[in-house]
């Protein structure tokens, strides 16, 4: 009982740190306050596994310039998210559903862990609106909403920063144009200091400080400065850990209301 409540809790505190950062709110070309100065491009490794070429100057259908796309003025909408964590290459936890990625971050995702056989999962169902979060465990039906106050940080994240982040760390962050789902996307990618996230995304800051002290990153926009996959690496206690997250279905805002135990 004691490991299905606290899997639970852990299952609905990951569901939340991986939503704060989703906001993509209006343009962000302006670098970050209270970076300290960023990675050399000369010294900047390419993450594992993500594409080494540089942007292309040759036509390409569809192509666009990152920081344009990022600065152009976007209306609210809605998309589904759909989130992958990995440790030392298992997955372990998953999450997917309709979100508002526009401050205030709000939607509703279900999200499962990855268990062992023998072990206990969760199967949680998430809502996020303005002022709380509420929770359920889908594993026991009947099973009523846990109501969570939702910390005044947590819309502060902003994947167009972490691209105009990027975009700062030099011409090795531009890996050109790419087809995401049949979509033109620009690639950019690079390595960033976890100081250097501290005024776009506090809580993650918060929660990496004094563990690592730089994480890669990978990143494909759309050419409304959109965030259409992201993912980010960092190897803790020896460890590889992995988010991977998608954007698909954009469409209008979805309201978002709080759930009842009626």
């Amino acid at each position: 009982m004691r490991r299905t409540i606290a899997l639970a809790a852990a299952a609905t505190a990951l569901a939340l740190t991986a939503l704060t950062g989703c906001n993509d709110d209006g343009a962000a070309t302006a670098a970050p306050t209270a970076s300290p100065s960023p990675v050399a491009a000369s010294t900047t490794a390419a993450p594992t596994g993500a594409s080494t070429s540089t942007a292309s100057t040759s036509p390409v259908p569809g192509a666009f310039d990152p920081e344009q796309a990022l600065a152009a003025k976007r209306a609210p909408y809605s998309a589904v998210m759909s989130l992958t964590s990995e440790v030392a290459g298992t997955p372990s936890f998953t999450s997917k559903g309709r979100v508002n990625p526009h401050a205030p971050f709000t939607g509703r995702m279900e999200l499962r862990s990855v268990d062992a056989p023998g072990e206990e999962g969760v199967h949680t169902e998430v809502v996020l609106a303005e002022d709380f979060a509420y929770s359920r465990d889908l594993t026991k039906p009947g099973s009523g909403w846990a109501k969570i106050p939702r910390s005044a940080d947590e819309d502060q994240a902003d994947y167009a920063k972490y691209a105009a982040l990027l975009l700062t760390t030099g011409p090795s962050a531009r890996k050109g144009m790419e087809d995401v789902a049949g979509t033109p996307a620009y690639h950019l990618s690079g390595r960033l200091e976890v100081e250097q996230i501290a005024a776009i995304d506090p809580k993650t800051y918060r929660s990496m400080k004094g563990k690592i002290t730089t994480f890669d990153c990978d990143q494909w926009i759309d050419s409304q400065g959109r965030t259409l996959r992201f993912e980010q690496r960092t190897t803790l206690r020896g460890q590889a850990n992995v988010n991977k997250i998608t954007f698909t279905e954009f469409g209008d805002p979805v309201t978002v209301t709080a759930p009842t135990n009626d």
